[in-house]
């Protein structure tokens, strides 16, 4: 049986956020505190408040939505089919077939690689990318480099909370960024 929580408000996001996210110190590493939204999108209610927030927040300024491995992949299917918008899975590298474009980037605890399929829309496409948490903003740089080495335009940003702390945001560029909760 799935559980629902109750929220502060009805039409709130932030409240839902709030409310389920767990916190996990000294994980992956000491001097990490990992944010846990896996139990957020567990919830029925506080996903659906998520996915509307970000759907409302970008509405008619997209034709496509970029899922992050792993969890912007929940966010960029219920965000695409919520608008009727195409899908692109950036994958970690190695993980996808055929022609791809690769990106470096530094995370606040290593480095990693990620990989988009070219080909998949037609160049100027306008894209919104989409990945549960802002931290050091590596990520989400990294994904807006191959959303533009691919031929597409970056039109916005969603996360679905943002760490403001290591100041992420200040590598994203100008492209509209929206956060539903920031700690």
């Amino acid at each position: 049986m799935t559980q629902l929580s109750a929220p502060t408000s009805p039409s709130s996001a932030a409240s839902h956020v709030e409310a389920l996210l767990a916190s996990y110190p000294d994980f992956p590493q000491p001097g990490i505190v990992f944010r846990d939204l896996n139990p957020v999108f567990a919830d029925a209610l506080a996903f659906r408040a998520i996915v509307d927030d970000l759907a409302d927040q970008h509405r008619g300024q997209f034709d496509a939505v970029a899922g992050i491995e792993a969890r912007g992949f929940l966010l960029a299917a219920a965000v695409g089919y919520a608008a009727q918008a195409s899908v692109l899975a950036v994958r970690k590298g190695g993980k996808l077939p055929g022609t791809v474009l690769t990106e470096e980037y530094d995370l606040e605890y290593g480095s990693a690689r990620l990989e988009l399929e070219v080909g998949q829309l037609p160049a100027g496409t306008r894209v919104l990318i989409l990945d549960d948490v802002l931290a050091t903003g590596g990520t989400i740089a990294a994904t807006s480099r191959l959303i533009e080495r691919a031929g597409y335009t970056v039109s916005g940003v969603g996360v679905v909370l943002e760490l403001t702390d290591l100041h992420g945001r200040e590598r994203l560029g100008t492209a509209p960024m929206h956060a539903i909760m920031s700690l």
